[in-house]
């Protein structure tokens, strides 16, 4: 995975571009008709139910817009909320607040939306011993605070990128020419780049299975678009020889059934490519 300090670079970037992208060499509407040195206050109104996140990014962004906007928060990222909390508030220049309202409200609408679908198939596996996985199935431009939501509402993250982590998906073993063949030169790979990264590989039915497991090295087995019982199988063929993830249309009404096959991981795109926007809105007051 990629170091705290990667990621904080990541939230910076994400800000930065969208102010430029919104803002750009200025928010004529405020400038216009709002005096420099007003002050106002405004809340965070939540007009729907769900999780809510995205709070600790609206204080980043606060602070990357105005250092002196003061915010209060009376919700912390993770909690169930409804319609008509007050999540946060804050308070300093009318022009400031008006400039990040609408980054604050994107950004918090999307996370607190992926991270309400997350904690929905987190509650439906519970009593099992999987975990659900996001994927790079992201919007482009923002992965840092999609994956960011995922964490809140109490899933895991899968690879930031493709550089943190090896992935031998079927078009990679294609174009290589068979499982092991791909295995062998990923291995290769790393050692002469001197990189230390775990290795994942997707397999297609048992067979390939059976072929990846004659190969050390390998961190975590892709089971993908097996149907229940050949998802029991490779779990027993596997065993504890590496770790095991599903994958592949899964959703509400099988994801409980795929983890009762024993798999350690399932993995989800409709966690952060699948969802709508919790309804939010910030407020003068």
């Amino acid at each position: 995975m990629i170091s705290n300090e990667q990621f904080e670079k990541e939230l910076d970037i994400i800000i930065s571009n969208a102010i430029r992208e919104d803002v750009g060499d200025g928010d004529h509407s405020s400038l216009a008709c709002i005096p420099s040195d007003a002050t106002g206050r405004a809340k965070l109104l939540v007009k729907d139910e769900g999780v809510i996140a995205g709070v600790a990014f609206a204080q980043r962004i606060f602070d990357y817009v105005d250092p002196n906007l003061e915010v209060d928060v009376k919700i912390e990222d993770g909690a169930k909320v409804s319609h008509g909390d007050v999540a946060f508030t804050v308070s300093g220049s009318s022009q400031s607040i008006l400039k990040a309202e609408r980054l604050v409200l994107n950004a918090m609408q999307r996370m607190s939306a992926i991270a309400t679908k997350t904690k929905f198939f987190v509650d439906l596996l519970e009593g099992t011993n999987t975990k659900i996985l996001d994927t790079r199935k992201t919007t482009p431009g923002i992965r840092a605070i999609e994956k960011w939501a995922v964490k809140i509402g109490g899933g895991e993250n899968h690879r930031f990128a493709l550089y943190d982590m090896v992935m031998l998906k079927d078009n990679h073993i294609d174009f290589a020419g068979g499982i092991t063949k791909a295995i062998e030169k990923t291995k290769a790979y790393l050692a002469e780049n001197n990189l230390d990264l775990k290795i994942i590989v997707e397999a297609r039915d048992l067979k390939e299975i059976e072929e990846i497991l004659q190969t050390d090295g390998v961190y975590r087995i892709l089971i993908d678009n097996f149907n229940y019982e050949d998802t029991r199988t490779a779990v027993e063929m596997i065993g504890d020889k590496c770790l095991t993830e599903s994958s592949g249309g899964i959703n509400e009404k099988t994801i409980r059934e795929y983890a009762e096959c024993g798999v350690n991981y399932i993995s989800s795109g409709a966690l952060t490519h699948s969802v709508y926007n919790l309804d939010l809105s910030l407020k003068a007051y």
